[in-house]
C-alpha cells in the first residue's frame, strides 16, 4: 500500500483528467480499499479542493472548480512551461501596459519564485538556466506562432547560461528553403511581436544575428566555451528594436523618420500610428511624426491614413512621396487586367 502522501497524490492525478470516478474505480487503480478511498476524498476535501460527490447507481466523485485556489499537481513540463509563461509576463508586461502592467509582472514575479521555492532540484535547475528577455512594443504580427518546444527554449538557456557555442541548422525563410549550418556564440533569448528570437554572434559571418527560434535545429554537442561579447548598446531590448528597425544595435530610432500634418483629427489617426508621436493641430488636422526602415516605406506608410498630407521635412521624405506618385500614376496607366467574375474571366 502506498504512503497516505504519495496516495492522495495519485488520487489527485486521477480526479484531474477531468471525469467522473466510481469509489470502485479509484481503489481498484490506486490498490486500496474502498473505505480508504473516502476517507482520503474527506483528506483532500480538508486541503481545499472541491471534490463533488456524482449520483447514480455505483456513486463516484469529480474535482470541481473552487472558490479558493488549492494545491495543483503538475508534471514536469507542465512546469517548465508554466515558469517560462510567468518569466515572459515577469519582463513584458510593465513595458507593455503600464501601470497596470507593472502590477501583472508583479504578480507574475511573486507566482515565479513560489513555484520556484516548491520544485524539486533538477526542475530548479532548468528554470534558473533560462533567462528570457520580452521586447514589448508593437502588437504580435500577423501570423506569429509563438507556440515553440519548451525543451528547446530550455536548451537553449542552458548553452547561453554556460557560454557554450552553439552549432545548428537554420531555416531563414520558407520551409522549401534549404536549412544552413549556423556557428555562434549565443547571448540572449527574447521575445518580440509574439515570436522567440535567439541573439547571438555568428561566428563565420562576424556579427550580431537574430534567429527565430522556430527554425532552429540545434546540432549535438555543443562547441567550446567562449569569453562572452558585449553587445552593441549593451541592453537586450534595444538592440533587437534597433535590428528590426534597420539599425546597427546601437540606436533605437528609425533610419527614416519624417514629420507630416494629415487633414484628420488626432484621435483618429492616433489608434494606427503604431510608435509614431500624434500632436492635435486643431478639430480636423493633426501632425504626426513617424519613421520606417527607408523614405519609400515611409511615405506609404503615411498614405494608408488615406488624406491630405503636407509635408513638413525632411526634403527626403518629399522626393519620397514624388515618386511614389509617378509610380501610381505608370500604374494607373497600364492596361487593365482581366477581370474574374463568377468562375469566368472577362
Amino acid at each position: 500500500m502506498h504512503k497516505t502522501s504519495s496516495r492522495l497524490l495519485a488520487l489527485l492525478s486521477l480526479l484531474q483528467t477531468h471525469r467522473d470516478w466510481s469509489g470502485e474505480d479509484l481503489a481498484e487503480r490506486l490498490a486500496i480499499t474502498s473505505r480508504t478511498v473516502r476517507r482520503d476524498i474527506d483528506r483532500l476535501r480538508e486541503l481545499g479542493y472541491l471534490i463533488t460527490t456524482v449520483k447514480g447507481p455505483a456513486g463516484g466523485y469529480r474535482l470541481a472548480a473552487g472558490a479558493h485556489l488549492p494545491p495543483m499537481l503538475f508534471d514536469d513540463d507542465q512546469a517548465v512551461a508554466l515558469a517560462v509563461a510567468l518569466q515572459t509576463a515577469a519582463t513584458g508586461t510593465t513595458a507593455a501596459s503600464g501601470t497596470a502592467g507593472t502590477a501583472v509582472a508583479e504578480d507574475a514575479i511573486r507566482a515565479l519564485v513560489t513555484l520556484r521555492q516548491v520544485m524539486p532540484p533538477r526542475l530548479r535547475h532548468r528554470i534558473d538556466l533560462l533567462r528570457l528577455t520580452t521586447v514589448a512594443v508593437q502588437p504580435p504580427a500577423a501570423g506569429a506562432d509563438p507556440q515553440v518546444d519548451a525543451q528547446l527554449l530550455t536548451d537553449l538557456g542552458r548553452v547561453i547560461h554556460a557560454r557554450e557555442e552553439l552549432r545548428f541548422d537554420y531555416a531563414p525563410g520558407p520551409a522549401t528553403a534549404p536549412d544552413s549550418l549556423r556557428r555562434v556564440q549565443p547571448h540572449s533569448l527574447v521575445t518580440w511581436r509574439g515570436r522567440w528570437y535567439l541573439v547571438a554572434w555568428d561566428l563565420d559571418r562576424e556579427d550580431w544575428r537574430t534567429f527565430r527560434a522556430d527554425r532552429i535545429r540545434p546540432r549535438t554537442p555543443t562547441g567550446p566555451r567562449f569569453a562572452p561579447r558585449e553587445l552593441p548598446g549593451g541592453n537586450v531590448s534595444a538592440f533587437v528594436i534597433s535590428r528590426f528597425r534597420g539599425n546597427d544595435g546601437t540606436t533605437t530610432d528609425w533610419p527614416c523618420q519624417g514629420e507630416v500634418v494629415l487633414h484628420l483629427p488626432a484621435a483618429d489617426v492616433a489608434p494606427f500610428a503604431q510608435d509614431g508621436i500624434v500632436e492635435e493641430r486643431g478639430p480636423h488636422h493633426c501632425r504626426l511624426t513617424l519613421g520606417s526602415w527607408s523614405w519609400t516605406g515611409l511615405a506609404a506608410a503615411i498614405g494608408r491614413f488615406d488624406t491630405e498630407v503636407e509635408v513638413i521635412g525632411p526634403p527626403q521624405l518629399a522626393t519620397a512621396f514624388a515618386d511614389l506618385a509617378a509610380r501610381y500614376a505608370r500604374a494607373a496607366r497600364a492596361p487593365h487586367a482581366p477581370r474574374v467574375t463568377g468562375g469566368a474571366v472577362e
